[in-house]
């Protein structure tokens, strides 16, 4: 049976909205942790004009395989195996989305996927990032206090992650936010930007 999450189909339409303006004059995206492959599907029939490449862990690329075969979309690719924690192989794009993955990953992992990402864009490339987040040690809800407090009891190296030390990081991969969405839910989506090194 294809694997369903709740959370894709929900936030589906408001990150589309962002994409089209963030995505506007892009060919080629990399989504890193495509999880069930819902996002790939829909954002690749209502962006035609992008080539989309899946990717995650090999355990969910049965479930990927599954929505992008009953799809039929040809301007889909993937999945490609890519482990965060890693080096990547060569490769080329000129955007990277990535949708509720930093929360769920260690700080060491969210470092390797910054450092990943930094490698393979080019300046004037795009990071995407979806997600809850926090500000200077505070969170923008009482919901994801408690969402965090859950993570972190499920899995000590998991939670949700602080703007300013994100943006260190991606300092170091001459990446800039260059802007930050509020979106339903009390999550965001930053835009990344890369520039010269």
């Amino acid at each position: 049976m294809k694997p369903f999450a709740e959370s894709s189909e929900q936030n589906k339409e408001p990150i589309l909205d962002i994409l089209k303006i963030e995505f506007e004059g892009r060919l080629r995206v990399l989504e890193v942790g495509s999880g069930t492959g819902q996002h790939a599907v829909y954002f690749a029939e209502k962006l035609p004009r992008l080539h989309w490449t899946c990717s995650d862990l090999e355990e969910n690329h049965a479930g990927i395989r599954m929505w992008l075969n009953e799809a039929g979309h040809d301007n889909i690719a993937g999945p490609l195996l890519l482990d965060a924690r890693e080096d990547w192989p060569p490769l080329a794009f000129d955007a990277v989305f990535s949708a509720n993955t930093f929360h769920i990953m260690s700080w060491a992992g969210v470092q390797g996927m910054v450092r990943n990402t930094g490698k393979i864009l080019s300046p004037g490339s795009k990071f995407c990032l979806y997600g809850p987040f926090m500000y200077d040690g505070k969170h923008t809800a009482e919901s994801n206090a408690h969402f965090d407090s859950c993570l972190k009891n499920h899995d000590p190296l998991s939670g949700v992650r602080d703007v300013s030390e994100l943006r260190t990081l991606m300092q170091q991969q001459n990446m800039e936010l260059a802007r930050d969405y509020e979106m339903p839910v009390n999550n965001r989506i930053l835009i990344w930007e890369k520039h010269d090194g």
